[in-house]
């Protein structure tokens, strides 16, 4: 295969995944319970009473997935870290099994010419902090601050960066707001103290890191917010919603500031929650890279429920993929110039930490191909514009437990039959990897 990516010499090739969807072994190795097992068990919250409970076994097998790691070739490989799994009451005492288990894993993939990249929470918060409140209480951002310290005094002199928080906008909004993720909660704009509450618990854990001397970074889910038509109305929607989904998590990081949410009817301590001194904290110089998860665009119309100031409107005539989510790369050169031209220099290194899609259970799998091809052309032009992308990590290594869809959708590079847990990689894993020793053999040349 011939790179035709005009991406940078030292460009990173990665892939990811998250604790809960492969690990398995929610009963094995002191690892305490999770919202997302608490949430598992309620009737009706999964799609066919599906469960993580095994997983991908990954806690068992992780030998052999990182096996099929060197095998791409990755550079990097971004997973997220249990909390349960480390302190399985999300405070005070310590796992030891649990940190043995990373401490193995990130040997493993050093061994594999892999670089960690870890990610210290993927909506996994221990039941007993759920319990006392979760993220809509302010005390769980301290707590956080402990685990990272904990995590990495174990793992900091092997593993340079460090992700804080993954999607804290659809933990957010699915977890507490509308209640279709664990915890499952349905406070509607009342959830904005959990929005909060991350981005503190982002500031607390970064200062114990770079303490440390380790770099940090937070991944989002970020969206191109198109309006459905060039009226006031739709225009002024687009806006309310941009504010909800991008700059509520970003603002503050970059900027110092949380965005205008008057169209919400939201004032500037999102329900009390910022106190003297949060958004100091949470914006300290020294964000070493922002995570960018892109998916798709969002189109937005003026309202047509009175509870919000926003509609989402269809994007048609495009491609879907098995979710029903609309396939637009352009939409990912899009963000990262909106981006740019918001926060300018404020702007750090951008590393795409999740990008993929759900197709049919397949193994030829030209339409992830296509998909990946497509993004990718999307990120160069972003590069050719001047905006210092350092990585792509694509979702996801393995096919896994798709959260409230249970495992009826399927991301991997590598099949994973559920029944048996043999892995079997599918076109787009050999496409991967050739496509990583491509350009490796480009910037060798140079």
């Amino acid at each position: 295969m011939t790179d035709r990516y005009n991406l940078p010499a030292g460009f990173r090739w990665g892939a990811s995944t998250a604790a809960y969807q492969i690990e398995g072994a929610v009963d094995e190795g002191g690892r305490g319970p999770s919202v997302w097992d608490a949430f598992c068990d309620r009737p009706g919250a999964v799609k066919n009473g599906d469960s993580g409970r095994e997983a991908c076994d990954h806690y068992h097998r992780w030998p052999e997935d990182v096996e099929l790691m060197r095998g791409l070739g990755l550079d990097t490989y971004r997973f997220s870290l249990a909390w349960p799994r480390v302190q399985p009451t999300g405070r005070g005492p310590v796992n030891a099994a649990g940190l043995d288990f990373y401490d193995r894993l990130v040997d493993g993939l050093l061994a594999a010419g892999i670089t960690p990249l870890p990610t210290l929470f993927h909506w996994d918060l221990p039941q007993a902090l759920e319990d006392e409140g979760g993220w809509m209480q302010r005390e769980t951002a301290f707590r956080f601050a402990e685990y990272a310290s904990v995590a990495a005094d174990r793992l900091g002199d092997r593993v340079p960066a460090w992700i804080t928080l993954n999607e804290p906008f659809v933990h957010m909004v699915y977890g507490y707001a509308l209640g279709i993720h664990a915890p499952g909660r349905s406070m509607m704009l009342d959830a904005l103290p959990a929005a909060h509450h991350q981005l503190l618990a982002h500031g607390l854990a970064a200062a114990e890191l770079r303490s440390r001397g380790l770099d940090v970074l937070i991944a989002n889910n970020l969206t191109p917010v198109r309006p459905a038509s060039d009226s006031a109305e739709d225009r002024a929607a687009a806006d309310a919603y941009d504010a909800l989904h991008n700059r509520l998590f970003t603002d503050p990081l970059l900027l110092g500031r949380y965005p205008d949410l008057s169209a919400y009817g939201v004032g500037e301590d999102l329900h009390g929650s910022v106190r003297d001194g949060d958004l100091a904290l949470i914006a300290a110089p020294g964000l070493d890279g922002l995570g960018v998860n892109y998916y798709n665009p969002t189109r937005i119309a003026a309202p047509t429920d009175p509870g919000l100031p926003f509609a989402e409107a269809p994007i048609d005539g495009v491609p879907r993929t098995h979710f029903g989510w609309p396939v637009v790369p352009g939409g990912l050169h899009e963000l990262l110039l909106t981006l740019r031209d918001r926060y300018r220099a404020a702007l750090p290194p951008i590393t795409v930490t999740e990008s993929g899609c759900s197709t049919d259970d397949t193994l030829d799998d030209t339409f992830r191909i296509d998909y990946l091809a497509g993004h990718l052309d999307a990120l160069a032009r972003a590069a050719a514009d001047g905006i210092d992308v350092r990585g792509y990590c694509t979702w996801s290594l393995l096919d896994n437990f798709e959260w409230a869809e249970g495992y009826s959708q399927r991301f991997g590079l590598v099949h994973v039959d559920f029944e048996t847990q043999k892995r079997t990689p599918k076109a787009s894993y050999a496409w991967y990897r050739d496509l990583i020793a491509a350009h490796r053999a480009k910037a060798a040349a140079l």
